[in-house]
């Protein structure tokens, strides 16, 4: 089974060792950087990584976002989801262990 495939509402997911979020000048975005690539992010994506620390779940992130956004908690959910399974594709993302 693949990380992304492993994501449920109840994983801890954080940013691989080798990733960083930082502020692209010359793009005036935000952007994911890992080795020899870089993903623009939208504002979706930089709220949903503020949060995926490897500290709190799936489930808890999209409840931060609902009540933020003022959004219906399923729709938020299936977003973050796929946010975080596309990122755990392309090896941006890890599932935090019980330990961290």
């Amino acid at each position: 089974m693949t990380v992304a495939e492993s994501i449920t509402e109840e994983c801890r997911p954080k940013l691989a060792d080798f990733v960083r979020v930082q502020f692209d000048k010359a793009r005036d975005r935000w952007v994911l950087q890992g080795p020899e690539r870089v993903l623009v992010l939208d504002e979706t994506g930089k709220e949903i990584l503020d949060r995926a620390t490897g500290a709190v779940t799936v489930g808890e992130i999209a409840a931060q976002l609902a009540r933020e956004y003022d959004a219906p908690a399923d729709v938020i959910q299936h977003d973050v989801l796929a946010v975080l399974k596309l990122l755990a594709e392309k090896n941006f993302l890890e599932i935090a262990d019980d330990h961290s």
